[in-house]
Formats: C-alpha cells, sequence, structure tokens
C-alpha cells in the first residue's frame, strides 16, 4: 500500500481508502454484515488506514460496523464520517444555513457518530452536503470550533454535492476547511478544471469518490440490468442511462491494454493519477473487492499520453437526470 499526506492535515493516508456507504444496509442490497467485516478487515491487513462513513449510512448502522472493527485492532485508522442535512434536501438547495447545519444540530450528529463509533474523537468531520452561500456564516464556524477545542474533532471537510465541484471554493478560502470530498473518475472528470488547482494552491486534502461510477465504470452494467426498487443503483441508472452508459464503456475497453489490464483497474488508476488526490474511497463490500482494489496502490500512475486520450470519454451529466 502507498500513503499520500491529506493535505495540510500532515495525516499519511492509505491512497486507497474504505468507502463504507454500501455497508449501510439502506439504498444497497445484496449486502452482508459478516462479509464487510471480513473485507474491511482484510483491507487493513493489507495495509488501507482510513475509512469513510457517515451518520445517514443505514441510520448509523455503517458507523457502528466500522466502530466493531477497530476496537478489535491495534493499528491507527483513521476515520472520517459526515453530519446529515437536517432537512433532509441531498443535494444542497440555497436555503438558510440553520435549515440544514444549524450548530447545536451539528454538535448533536457529532456526539451521535462519536458513540456509534465508540472513539473519543472524529479524525475527519464533513459536512455531508454544501452550498458555498453559507461559506461566510459564522454559525458552522463557531460549532466546528467548539468541537475542535473540546477534541471531539480533529479536521473539517465538505462532501460536495453531486457533480457540483466548484460549490464550495469560497468555504475553502475561508481557511476553516481541511479536505474536500467529490466524485472524481473518467466520465466525472470536472474538479480538474477548478477544484483541484484551488486544493493544490490551500493544501486541501482530497478524498475522490464514486472512482467506478456507481459500477458503470467496471463494466457490470448492461443495459438490461435491473436493480431491486429499493437499490440506490436503480434510480442512478434510470431511464435510458444504463444503454449510455454501456456505449460508452464498450469504447472504453478499447484503451485496456499494458498501463490496465481490466475497466476497473483503469478507472481506479485513473483517479489516482492526479497529484491533488489524497485517497480514493471506493466501495468494497466483498474480499474480491479488497484485493482488486488495493492490487493498484502500487505506485503506477497512468501515462500522460493516457490521460489525454481519456479526456474524450468525460461525461457532463449535470442536465441528464
Amino acid at each position: 500500500m502507498n500513503y499520500r499526506t491529506l493535505g495540510r492535515t500532515g495525516i499519511h493516508v492509505s491512497e486507497v481508502g474504505y468507502g463504507a456507504w454500501g455497508i449501510g444496509g439502506v439504498q444497497w442490497t445484496g449486502g452482508d454484515d459478516d462479509e464487510a467485516k471480513r473485507a474491511l478487515n482484510l483491507a487493513i491487513d493489507l495495509g488501507l488506514n482510513f475509512i469513510d462513513t457517515a451518520l445517514a449510512y443505514g441510520r448509523g448502522h455503517s458507523e457502528r460496523l466500522v466502530g466493531e472493527v477497530l476496537r478489535a485492532r491495534k493499528e491507527r485508522i483513521f476515520v472520517a464520517t459526515k453530519i446529515p442535512p437536517m432537512n433532509q434536501q441531498w443535494p444542497a438547495q440555497a436555503v438558510p444555513l440553520h435549515e440544514v447545519f444549524p450548530a447545536e444540530y451539528i454538535i448533536e450528529c457529532t456526539e451521535r457518530s462519536l458513540r456509534n463509533l465508540n472513539v473519543e474523537k472524529i479524525d475527519l468531520q464533513q459536512f455531508h452536503v454544501w452550498h458555498d452561500n453559507w461559506a461566510e456564516r459564522t454559525e458552522w464556524i463557531e460549532a466546528i470550533s467548539t468541537l475542535r477545542q473540546q477534541g471531539k474533532v480533529g479536521h473539517v471537510g465538505i462532501s460536495i454535492n453531486d457533480y457540483q465541484p466548484a460549490n464550495v471554493i469560497k468555504a475553502l478560502r475561508t481557511g476553516h476547511i481541511d479536505a474536500v470530498q467529490v466524485i472524481y473518475n473518467i466520465f466525472e472528470q470536472a474538479p480538474n478544471d477548478e477544484l483541484y488547482p484551488v486544493c493544490q494552491e490551500l493544501n486541501i486534502g482530497v478524498l475522490a469518490r464514486v472512482p467506478f461510477d456507481e459500477g458503470g465504470l467496471t463494466g457490470a452494467i448492461k443495459p438490461d440490468t435491473v436493480f431491486p426498487e429499493d437499490d440506490f443503483r436503480s434510480w442512478f441508472f434510470r431511464g435510458n442511462r444504463k444503454q449510455k452508459v454501456f456505449d460508452r464503456v464498450e469504447k472504453l475497453k478499447t484503451m485496456l491494454g499494458p498501463e490496465a489490464a481490466t475497466l476497473p483497474e483503469l478507472a481506479l488508476r485513473y483517479t489516482l493519477s492526479h497529484d491533488a488526490v489524497s485517497t480514493v474511497i471506493p466501495g468494497m463490500r466483498t474480499i474480491k473487492h479488497v484485493e482488486s482494489n488495493i492490487a493498484c496502490s502500487d505506485g503506477r500512475k497512468l501515462t500522460p499520453e493516457l490521460l489525454e486520450t481519456l479526456k474524450a470519454f468525460a461525461w457532463d451529466r449535470t442536465g441528464d437526470w
């Protein structure tokens, strides 16, 4: 396992981290707690030391599973979690901050996460949505300052709304945010334009999420793929999205070769090839996923020539829902 520095936090994190949404037991079907714990333990055995979860994942179930595993381990594992929006709106809307993140709510959610994880301090506490209209409001700044002073939170981050990578830059320039989490993959290349240059300028850590585009970039999505109605992917791949993904992935297969033998490897190596990325956090619910993903942490990046070719696969989906 290779390690990178999480921006100005100074924390050295495994460049492949563990995305724990899928083990929350809600919105993702086919999961198994025992298998998830085996997968997470194996990942730690292989050098993974960063886990990203959230209070909203299974109403705390993901946090509790993570906490259970951590209690049995001696290694220093860094944990990030998130405060859900009080109004339950994903993505964030341009509403007053007190409807989403009032100070007392920020503190209350942090206390709940501390209990779920059974830890005294959260290494990285994140806002689970964001709108940059709130950047200079004092309520959230005062709340996180209190939590830091109390030793309950080490660092603070923002999980950026889907496909809105620039909707955080004002907050980054306040000096109160240490890390951002953003969708970044072969289809979603927009963070390269504005977000990553600012992160590098300010030494902000980057957690790259959804490297496989919810499974689309693994080649697993076919035009006739069906998910249970209560599975998040049933919504994500709604309409003719499956056909669109399939057509693009078929073209992407021509890029396989010496630099990446499989689609998942190509997708993961793409995400890891940007110097702004501190860690990528794929969901890994099975041992097979852990083994294949961590195998990509060998320090090898895609060549500039291949990265240039992959620019053609960028897919602007902001108006494609």
